[in-house]
């Protein structure tokens, strides 16, 4: 069964190919085989599916549709030269030819026409005139599939007719069917067409005023041959412009839609006007061109939004601008992202629009204004459009997708920013196709004659390091004059910061000013360099701001230097030279106080502006001239980044939070690193050193300056990077305290959640359901709001039975009665859950109660949910017995029976006078009644009734002995008749009421809980057991008690749309997929029943099944196992049953808001089960509630790619077909590839078009019951492209071909590894009001953002690490990004947008290749650009899911770095950058590229640490100056190393962590959590994560090759090979972490003698720790790393892949091909990249040059020879290397014996070399290790000049040399690296360690379960193979 909403659905039974026969006789063609056709015979699949259709009732009908496809397909293409129609074409001729016989036989009639003119009069009667006589018509579906069969039927009638005449009566039934064919087409959302009237939707006030205030054309001037039918203005658009009809039709469902929307949120009653409301349309018309007016406003133009005086015009005249700008932007395909571009376009078509109604003369020609480029079809599109486009194309392929630089070509912001200058008025309109937008460089032109391509507009995109500086210039520059302050002040005096107030420090601290100067020339000639390539495109003023700039700097940089040497009393010789240029300086302080000033004034003002952000704001948009050149020399004028300036509340607070934690920095910077280094540098400094060990090149250098640096430089870096663990230590704190305040953590466990159960109705109602209902006439009550609260909580508790995550039994005890139950008067039934157990204990305390009643009442009522069960049992068991009892005198009996009861109630004395002991036998009798109940079994009737015989007596004879009235002693005799008495009490006929009839389902819900209350005798506090299941249960409860709007009625809600953008993830699992086994015997399923046991246990419960076995006896069965398994993966199928919840949510609020009394009473699920019956009415409450859903959600799944994979059969098309069918109100947009005849030559195909295509799915239901359904999907628009889409980053260009069919004012956008929830999905309502909300009290939010709860965390032990920093990401950090920072930007697709806002500003991300890798990010930054507002909401979250292997993971963190270096050359970011105030700036910085390079800090300091020491120790510094403290004992150094450490453990990440999740889940758990990741290896997981991001954000600043890493989103359970790791890691990880050994072992090696022991602990192990964590984290994270079968496999598999090479093969496959593709980089890098990479490999060839000096047979020689010497020795052993390569290449096989004895004499002379050198030279083992420590890094050296030189080594004809040394290289590492894997595998128990450490414990006994038997079944095949 198919369904609509969210849940567990039943998918269609799966088509597979040439599996379903059609006819009897064919080879098994399918139904999908229609699907299956060339792009360019797309004419012919509408006849293939009737043929399909039709097969059943006639096969003579079916082969002649066939038949005439086959004709019209060989018309459409004679030569069959489209791709694959050669091969169609003989596939349907063989078919064809195979069935006519077998056709011919089965045909009734006389001939093939009379065949078919009977069927197509049979078909008229039986089908359409059957569906236009039934009384149903809402089903549209099947009437307009009966007229297109009936057309298609008429077709193939006239095809075989040929010249033939057919019955009048046919063709006036035709007649008919072609007139409603064309009336009847498929759509969207609306039926608009006059017969759909009757739809429930269409009967909307709202929907017909919106159509009415369309279709109002009056005083339109229509063309003359134009003929006009129910035409609206959309229509008149397409007349005058040249639209594509699919297009109107969309923007027409699309503007109706969004007026329909706006005019309800005016009048929110239902018996509003059928007229649409000006107010309304107006907010809407202004939303709609608020960016278009501030365009013209920017440019000042006056926009063409002209109204006509008359009122009456002016809402025809608003509807046409809108209109005509969303047919603009629906068209504009790329276009729309460019936003300016698209304003362009519409001013000048506005003003055709005004000039063709007001008939206007153009001044210019003296001609009417009319349209420029006419209105004949897809005019717009080739000569608006596709010119542009093509602009758009050309330039991206100049990009080399993506390998080009930045600056060679002009990305999408270079093209929109074109229109951000008055220049673009230049390109006329019609527009000028010589114009310099549309010309584009040669590539062979020539300095001399510059070509006229307008090049790079306001920005380039450089590849440097400078760009960070650039863009946050002013808190480098604030750090570096705090670093100068602070060591002038400790380095003068005592180091006391009140120092600072002397005046000699004073004035030395006033240096700084100097500094200051400096760094802003620096500045001012950076701008000037990385802005050069933009030079053509600027204008005049921009290029003199330039000039001024440097002007001005440099002016400073000679005047505030001369000013202060007049100061100074003993200036530098320098100095004195700058003074005397300013003659007497008598008054030289008061110059330079006021020098100093007037340099800062600049500054000031902007620091009164910063306080005053509303004056800042009016001056940033002021066009007062004066006004506008301040602002021109503080910022150059742009159109986006004016304004951006937040409320003065959000300005102090964020401030106070950056003002605090940079005192708190500096303080710490100075007491701890920079003061105690002061003294050390002065010894250091004073200090002499007579002989070094080595040849010194620089011998007149003083002071001991390198030892300075080597001390220095990373205490220095730290300095620079430590403020990002405050940023870590502050904002964990901050965010924290701010979320309490939230209110999160309010509910943290089931046990809270149970104490505040009772307040939940309450909480629920207020949250959840409008509190104004007075429109229904319905006023609340507490009864409503029980029906309410108990339709909500049952649905949330369905879907956790659907989804598996409870079982029966669990969701009985969590469900409350859908159907209130009036009889039981003021008394709450509450969960199950909740009363479990009280029952059978509130017996035991009755039974041993001692007749005290206080006590008993006391204790029952110290329980509340004991004292409620107690009241709902007794009410229940009361009301049953009454309503079973029906004879007069057994109903005095029960009456009096419970009137005493009741009164002894009353007066408090029941257990005094009754006998309480008995109770438990009247207990287990009543149980047993309802047992019967249960069963309603007639059979048991007298069973029934000696049960109330038998109560009877319990109750008078055993519990009632002290009531006389019982006993007939007061009057009452007969209540208990004697024994002589003839009547029998409930034995007569008629007494007793049984079995029930009918049983309803409120009945049988009654005695179904009462049987749970009564009998369920353990207490339910683990319910529900699943952590999964309390998490979400827990979160959204709590979130019930945090702000939120309140919610709308969904009638008044704002709508929105879901998008979801789709490639080649998988969609559902098969049940291959799920039983393929890897290495270990380890499936896909066997993975998750371990993963998941209990959801396996409740899955098969849900579907009756004792075992897995029985599960395969079904295909229905197979199918829900399929399911089952994609919905715990990332797949495409868990995504959409996710947000399909949005749907279940808004039909359940929507009957919420609409039921009355009786509707409310019986239940949403009343609703639900009984949907055929509503469907039958036009009005029903069914009907209305989808229509109102309808008109308020729309979810669209771009799947790009479904076209092609439709046509090329693949699996994945048909799993998209079956979630469309499921779900019939998805929509599936995808890029649809045609090949159509080209306008030369129509007989010949050879041009491809592209079209923007919807479709959905058709399921019709049938009238004859028996016939197969067809399930297929159904065009629904299909707008043509300029060319193809996917020009730029491939995701955002899927979004944005997708986006022009969403719909509503808020647009959330869901990645394909998203979920959702149905309880959340309750909240969205309330959510989608935060756009009403105005956050900062200035502006409305335009990205709602939303919290993200991974749900792969239980996966492994790294996707629990990735769960948990992702979260703390999501929660603690997006909260403060939000507010107080006000930085938060969009990160993930959870996010709702303001949909028109960013509809009418570039969409929802960038496509820019490359440079927009993180595409997600940039829309945030965009919106904050362009004013947007961007706000985090907690009380509301989506699933999300990550990468849960180690490779998946380093991909993912490996694509992000790349996307954060493209952002670092980023336009937006220097904008934000330069546009943010001082500290909103810090906040920008530190939240995006500021930790990924504080991250590349962090290990450059251990870098630079380790090469100082390097430098001391080989140098002899470190040994002569061992007595100064600053080497021997460098307390700053280690604070500074240790503070690099933080970062290195994850530190910055763990933090934030543990109080997120001691925030939410309690501070114990948290502690607990933590423990357990250092257990599990957590520190060497985020320090090997550090050098992914250090990598390749390095290198992509360096050298560019960012691109996009698709990880798979696979489960983490498969082994990777040894050479898979070697590949991926070697040069991000195991390079570096050689280097780094290295580097440790020559400072052990060299410099122990003269080191303590605390200190090298201190200062290296953690650095030994990293060199660990860089080698073999990958192979400690990867699954059966440690197993003896996989290293040997593994070792074979490297040595293979080692050896090979190359050739035509993968990387993969050789290592020549990866080791070429790892130098790639350098192919596409810059000359300065080039250049960088080259000064960085000479680090390498400082190893030789120290060491040599250190070998024991030098003798402390220290003459340059020496060097010189060993570098003959390097060349000598290249020399030898390369003879031995060329003589085995030439001689190896003819000469083969002389060839050995060559080697075999290199080798003795080696061997003789070395013992000369040992006995003659004295040459130790020392002297040999030292060796190999200078020679290895220097050959690695010479190896990364030879690539980055590779032309020149080319060329030299030593390229084959250069590999094969790099070869050996790769061998040894490789062999290093494998040599401790292997050896710890021997080990059994570090592979069952390492999966414990990796894999839950389920899961890890699941596997050593299965290697066991995968074990026994290895040996069951060999002996079997042996008795063979």
């Amino acid at each position: 069964m198919s369904t609509s909403r969210g849940g567990s659905i039943q998918l269609p039974p799966l088509q597979r190919q040439n599996t379903q026969t059609q006819t009897s006789g064919n080879l098994g063609e399918s139904i999908f085989d229609s699907e299956v056709v060339p792009s360019s015979m797309e004419e012919i699949v509408p006849i293939l599916r009737v043929a399909n259709e039709v097969e059943n009732k006639n096969l003579r009908v079916a082969y002649l549709c066939r038949y005439h496809a086959f004709e019209k397909a060989h018309k459409l293409d004679p030569k069959s030269s489209g791709r694959g129609v050669r091969q169609f074409k003989t596939a349907l001729l063989l078919r064809l030819e195979r069935e006519n016989d077998l056709t011919l036989m089965a045909r009734v009639k006389r001939s093939d026409a009379r065949e078919l003119q009977s069927f197509y009069q049979h078909y008229y009667k039986s089908y359409i005139q059957a569906l236009q006589n039934a009384a149903d018509k809402a089903d549209r579906a099947q009437l307009t599939k009966a007229y297109q069969t009936a057309n298609v039927l008429f077709e193939v009638l006239k095809a075989v007719k040929k010249e033939q005449s057919i019955d009048p009566e046919i063709l006036e039934a035709q007649d008919e069917v072609a007139e409603k064919t064309q009336i009847y087409v498929p759509y969207n959302i609306l039926p608009l067409d006059p017969d759909s009237a009757n739809q429930a939707i269409m009967k909307y006030p709202e929907i017909q005023a919106a159509v009415m205030a369309l279709r109002n054309t009056r005083g339109l001037p229509w063309p003359e041959d134009h003929k006009k039918k129910d035409d609206d203005i959309l229509d008149w658009l397409q007349a005058m412009f040249g639209f594509q009809k699919d297009n109107v039709a969309n923007q027409r469902e699309h503007l109706i839609l969004l007026l329909a929307n706006a005019h309800v949120q005016r009048f929110p009653k239902p018996d509003q006007p059928a007229k649409l409301d000006d107010q309304a349309l107006t907010e809407t018309w202004g939303k709609l061109f608020e960016n278009y007016k501030e365009w013209c406003k920017f440019l000042k133009r006056k926009n063409n939004l002209w109204l006509p005086t008359n009122q009456q015009g002016v809402q025809q005249r608003k509807l046409l601008h809108m209109g005509l700008y969303l047919l603009i932007w629906g068209e504009a395909a790329n276009l729309r992202f460019m936003p300016e571009c698209l304003c362009y376009i519409f001013h000048h078509m506005s003003f055709e629009v005004h000039g063709t109604l007001e008939c206007t003369v153009n001044s210019i020609t003296g001609e009417s204004v009319k349209p420029a480029y006419g209105g004949e079809e897809e005019a717009f599109l080739r000569k608006v459009i596709t010119p542009i486009y093509e602009v758009i194309a050309k330039e991206a392929e100049r990009s080399k997708r993506g390998r080009s630089a930045h600056s060679q070509w002009r990305n999408y912001d270079d093209l929109n920013e074109y229109f951000w200058s008055v220049d673009c008025f230049q390109l006329g309109w019609p527009m000028r196709a010589d114009a310099d937008f549309f010309h584009l460089p040669t590539e062979d032109s020539k300095p001399a004659y510059p070509d006229r391509w307008v090049g790079k507009v306001n920005f380039v995109e450089i590849r440097s390091f400078w760009h960070i500086f650039r863009s946050f210039d002013r808190m480098w520059s604030f750090f570096i004059l705090c670093l100068q302050a602070m060591i002038i002040v400790a380095w003068n005096g005592s180091g006391d910061p009140t120092t600072l107030f002397s005046p000699d420090v004073f004035k030395e601290v006033l240096s700084i000013f100097i500094t200051a100067a400096i760094l802003k020339l620096g500045q001012a000639v950076l701008d000037v360099i990385l802005s050069w390539k933009a030079q053509r495109s600027m204008s005049f003023f921009v290029k003199l701001r330039y000039i001024l700039k440097i002007i001005s700097a440099a002016a400073w940089v000679i005047i505030l230097p001369g000013t202060y040497a007049c100061i100074r009393e003993d200036p530098l010789d320098s100095a004195q030279t700058i003074k005397s240029w300013f003659g007497n300086c008598s008054k030289s302080a008061s110059l330079f106080i006021l020098a100093v000033v007037i340099y800062l004034s600049p500054n000031m003002l902007a620091a009164l502006l910063f306080l005053f952000p509303s004056i800042r704001r009016f001056l940033e948009r002021s066009h007062n001239k004066i006004v506008m050149l301040m602002m021109w020399w503080s910022q150059p004028r742009l159109y986006v980044g004016r304004g951006m300036h937040e409320s003065k509340f959000s300005l102090f607070t964020y401030s106070l939070f950056w003002v605090l934690l940079i005192i708190t920095k500096l303080a710490f910077s100075y007491y701890i690193e920079i003061k105690p280094l002061v003294g050390p540098t002065k010894a250091i400094t004073s200090a002499h050193v007579p002989n070094l060990r080595w040849h010194e090149f620089f011998p007149r250098a003083k002071n001991n300056i390198g030892v300075v640096i080597a001390l220095w430089a990373p205490v220095i870096l730290v300095y620079f990077m430590d403020i990002q663990i405050w940023y870590a230590i502050f904002s964990t704190l901050c965010g924290g305290i701010y979320g309490a305040g939230l209110g999160l953590g309010k509910i943290r466990t089931l046990g809270m959640l149970r104490s505040r159960f009772k307040s939940l109705p309450t909480v629920f109602n207020a949250r959840l359901i409008p509190q104004s209902r007075s429109y229904a006439g319905i006023p609340s009550n507490k009864e409503k709001d029980q029906a309410r609260f108990a339709q909500l909580w049952n649905t949330i508790i369905s879907s956790f039975r659907e989804e598996d995550l409870i079982s029966n039994r669990e969701m009985n005890l969590l469900l409350v009665p859908y159907w209130a139950d009036r009889e039981l008067e003021d008394i709450t039934q509450w969960p199950p859950f909740l009363l479990a157990s009280k029952i059978p204990i509130a017996l035991d305390m009755a039974k041993d109660s001692n007749s005290n009643d206080e006590e008993l009442r006391e204790r029952i009522e110290t329980d509340n949910y004991m004292s409620c069960a107690i009241c709902e049992c007794y009410a229940q068991f009361r009301n049953i017995i009454r309503f079973l009892v029906q004879g007069e005198h057994e109903k005095e009996v029960i009456g009096i029976i419970f009137s005493e009861v009741q009164k002894h109630v009353d007066e408090g004395n029941l257990i005094s006078e009754f006998k309480m002991s008995a109770l438990p036998s009247l207990y287990d009798l009543f149980v047993q009644l309802i047992k019967f109940l249960l069963d309603n079994n007639p059979e048991d009737r007298d069973k029934v009734v000696i049960l109330f015989q038998d109560m009877h007596e319990v109750v008078t004879r055993d519990i009632m002995t002290q009531v006389d009235s019982i006993h007939g002693k007061s009057g009452h005799e007969g209540i208990t008749p004697p024994l002589d008495k003839k009547y029998l009490l409930f034995a007569s006929a008629g007494a007793i009421r049984f079995p029930i009839e009918p049983a309803t389902q409120a009945w049988k819900e009654k005695i179904k809980r009462l049987d749970i209350l009564l009998t369920t005798k353990d207490s339910a506090v683990d319910v529900p057991s699943n952590l999964e299941a309390r998490r979400r249960i827990s979160f959204f409860s709590n979130s019930l008690f945090m702000e939120m709007p309140d919610a709308p009625q969904v009638r008044n809600m704002l709508s929105f749309s879901v998008l979801t953008p789709y490639n080649k993830e998988d969609v559902i699992f098969s049940l291959r997929d799920l039983e393929t086994e890897n290495e270990d015997g380890v499936s896909i399923l066997f993975y998750l029943q371990q993963i998941y046991p209990d959801e396996w246990t409740n899955f098969l419960e849900r579907v009756k099944c004792e075992s897995e076995e029985e599960l395969r006896q079904s295909d229905i069965l197979q199918e829900q196992l399929c399911l089952w398994a994609s919905y715990r993966g990332q797949t495409l199928t868990r995504t959409v049953r996710g947000m399909m919840y949005y749907r279940k949510a808004l039909e359940l609020q929507a009957f919420l808001d609409m039921a009355k009394d009786k509707d409310l009473m019986e239940g949403f699920k009343a609703v639900e089960l009984n949907t055929e019956g509503h469907s039958r009415g036009d009005r029903s409450l069914w009907a209305q509630c989808q229509a109102e859903v309808d008109m308020k959600f729309t979810y669209v799944v771009s799947c790009q790619q479904y076209g092609t994979h439709k046509r090329s059969r693949d699996q994945r098309a048909q799993d998209i077909l079956r979630l469309m069918i499921a779900y019939p109100s998805i929509r599936v947009a995808y890029i649809d590839e045609v090949e159509e005849a080209s306008k030369d030559g129509p007989k010949k195909i050879d041009q491809k078009a592209y079209y923007s295509t919807l479709v959905k799915a058709v399921v019709p239901k049938s009238i004859d019951s028996l016939e197969p359904v067809q399930n297929l999907d159904q065009v629904i628009y299909k707008i043509k492209l300029p060319g193809p889409a996917f020009i730029g980053e491939e995701k955002p260009e899927n979004q944005n071909h997708a986006i022009i069919f969403t719909r509503g004012e808020g647009l959330q956008t869901i990645d394909m590894n998203q979920d959702n929830y149905v309880e959340e999905a309750l909240k969205m309502r309330n959510l989608l009001q935060e756009f009403l909300k105005k956050h900062d009290g200035r502006r409305h939010p335009t990205i709602l953002g939303l919290r993200e709860h991974i749900f792969t965390g239980s996966v492994s032990s790294l996707a629990w690490f990735m769960s948990n920093q992702e979260t703390s990401f999501v929660t603690i950090g997006q909260r403060l990004l939000a507010n107080p920072f006000k930085v938060r930007f969009h990160y993930g697709h959870s996010d709702v947008f303001d949909r028109l806002f960013h509809l009418t500003r570039g969409g929802v991300s960038k496509a820019s290749k490359v440079i927009n890798l993180n595409e997600d990010i940039f829309a945030g930054f965009n919106s904050t650009l362009r004013e947007g507002n961007v706000t985090h909401h907690d009380y509301i979250q989506v699933g999300k899911g990550r990468d849960v292997g180690l490779n998946q993971i380093s991909m993912f963190e490996a694509k992000i770095a790349n996307g954060n270096g493209e952002q670092t050359l980023s336009r937006d970011l220097y904008r934000l950058g330069h546009r943010f105030d001082f500290f909103r700036m810090l906040s920008c910085y530190f939240t995006t590229i500021g930790f990924y390079f504080s991250t590349l800090i962090t290990v450059l300091t251990i870098y630079v640490f380790l090469y100082g020491r390097l430098y001391l120790v080989l140098s002899g510094l470190e040994k002569e100056l061992n007595a100064q403290p600053g080497i021997r004992d460098n307390k700053p150094l280690q604070v500074a190393l240790a503070s690099q450490s933080f970062i290195q453990i994850g530190f910055s990440v763990v933090l934030p962590m543990l109080m997120e999740i001691g925030l939410e889940r309690g501070f114990q758990i948290a502690l607990i959590d933590f423990v357990l990741m250092q257990l599990q290896l957590a520190p060497v997981f985020f320090t090997f994560s550090l050098g992914i991001k250090t990598h390749y954000y390095g290198r992509t600043l360096l050298h560019g090759g960012a691109k996009y890493r698709a990880t798979g989103r696979s489960f983490g359970v498969f082994h990777a090979k040894f050479a898979d790791n070697y590949r991926m890691y070697s040069r991000s990880h195991f390079v570096k972490g050689f280097e780094l050994m290295i580097l440790l072992l020559v400072y052990q090696i060299f410099g122990q003698s003269y080191k303590d022991a605390v200190a090298n602990i201190l200062i290296t192990i953690y650095m030994w720790f990293m060199v660990g964590s860089w080698l073999f984290a990958p192979f400690l994270f990867n699954p059966s790393g440690f197993e003896w079968q996989k290293i040997v496999d593994d070792w074979t598999d490297w040595k293979k892949w080692v050896s090979n090479q190359g050739g035509i093969v993968l990387p993969e496959k050789s290592w020549e091909m990866w080791w070429e593709e790892q130098q790639e980089h350098l192919r596409h890098s810059g000359k300065c990249g080039i250049i960088v990479e080259t000064i960085l490999t000479l680090r390498f060839f400082i190893y030789q040059y120290g060491l040599m000096y250190h070998l024991s047979m030098v003798k402390h020689g220290r003459s340059l020879p020496v060097y010189g010497i060993s570098w003959l020795v390097i060349f000598l052993i290249l020399f030898v290397m390369k003879s031995v390569s060329v003589g085995q290449r030439k001689l190896g096989a003819e000469y083969l014996l002389v060839f050995r004895l060559i080697k075999g004499f290199i080798l003795l002379s080696f061997v003789a070399v070395l013992l000369t050198l040992i006995v003659l030279l004295h040459m130790t083992m020392r002297d040999i290790i030292a060796c190999i420590l200078a020679f290895v890094p220097t050959g690695w050296g010479i190896l990364l000049i030879a690539q980055v030189c590779k032309p020149l080594v080319v060329k030299l004809g030593i390229w084959e040399s250069v590999q094969t040394v790099a070869r050996g290289y790769e061998m040894i590492m490789g062999i290093l690296l494998f040599t401790p894997v292997a050896f710890l595998a021997w080990f059994p128990f570090v592979s069952e360690l390492q999966t414990r450490m990796l894999f839950n414990r389920a899961f890890s006994r699941g596997l050593q379960i299965s290697r066991i038997l995968g074990g026994q079944r290895k040996d069951d095949d060999q002996s079997s193979n042996k008795n063979e």
